[in-house]
């Protein structure tokens, strides 16, 4: 059934940590009582404004609920950075779940994001439908995860914006071509004033914690346990892939297409790591997934 459309609410949950109580900021799209629902999730360093283009083009079909993680944007950051860690971070989504209250489920991830959904797909009881899972899999490129890793933890500040955005631009470009309009929007949405009105990123530095940590024999341990979380799914899966992307090789992206939920793949042309989801080819895309 087609909704009208409704503008976006700001909405925040608690959840919990071994180490006490955190808030989660969230987006919501839609009729708050539409039982249609579909949870966007965002990469490490991005936030839920990530979304803002899918959302007001879904939002007449579902209630879409979009969360900064723990550590970005509007929520807050844990006393323990150690938790920065998908184990936490799908802990916070079920908190988040149970909140909204979603009888009929979708999820979309991008990065960070899909692998926080294959973490809550894996679960047995778990409520997802479908599963959209953007540039991401259970085989994480080492040189992928070193370059994401040699920029997060950085301590930069910036005098004015534009400074600011040509940093967030430069990091960026994986992404693929974009208007002036849309590289602006980028990276307002992850920089922020300081109380000395210098130029920040949005999020907690030590997240890049978990990517310091990471070496060859504990990478061939994650990838083990990432198999084996996506070989549990079993809800319908469509896999999207910048053609271009060095964290999700084309062999990992056959190997999915052939175990666990079998997805079906949709690669997008001068796109490497990740499809942004605000051109309209790649919105179609998630579109008539959704809804086909």
């Amino acid at each position: 059934m087609i909704r009208k459309s409704a503008q976006v609410r700001m909405e925040s949950v608690q959840c919990f940590s071994p180490d006490g109580l955190h808030n989660m900021a969230y987006k919501e799209w839609g009729e708050a009582d539409n039982s249609d629902v579909l949870l966007c999730v965002h990469g490490v360093t991005r936030v839920s404004d990530d979304f803002d283009d899918l959302a007001r083009e879904l939002s007449s079909h579902y209630r879409i609920i979009c969360p900064d993680v723990v550590g970005r944007g509007r929520s807050g950051w844990l006393r323990n950075p150690q938790h920065y860690q998908v184990p936490q971070y799908v802990s916070d989504m079920v908190t988040l779940l149970a909140r909204v209250n979603a009888p009929n489920l979708s999820f979309l991830g991008t990065s960070m994001g899909g692998l926080i959904g294959m973490g809550l797909a894996s679960l047995p009881g778990n409520p997802i439908k479908k599963l959209i899972l953007n540039d991401i899999g259970p085989v994480l490129n080492l040189p992928a995860l070193s370059r994401i890793g040699s920029y997060i933890g950085q301590p930069m500040r910036f005098d004015t914006f534009e400074e600011g955005a040509n940093f967030i631009r430069s990091i960026s470009l994986s992404f693929g071509e974009h208007t002036p309009e849309q590289w602006h929007k980028f990276c307002k949405d992850v920089l922020r004033q300081d109380k000395d009105g210098l130029w920040i990123r949005h999020y907690d530095l030590k997240i890049a914690m978990s990517f310091q940590a990471i070496n060859p024999d504990l990478a061939q341990a994650m990838q083990v346990m990432m198999w084996a979380a996506y070989d549990a799914i079993t809800c319908p899966t469509l896999l999207l892939r910048g053609a271009d992307s060095d964290l999700l090789s084309i062999e990992t992206a056959k190997e999915m297409m052939k175990r666990g939920p079998k997805p079906q793949m949709i690669e997008f042309e001068k796109v490497g790591h990740a499809p942004t989801l605000v051109h309209q080819d790649q919105i179609d895309a998630v579109k008539n997934y959704l809804l086909g």
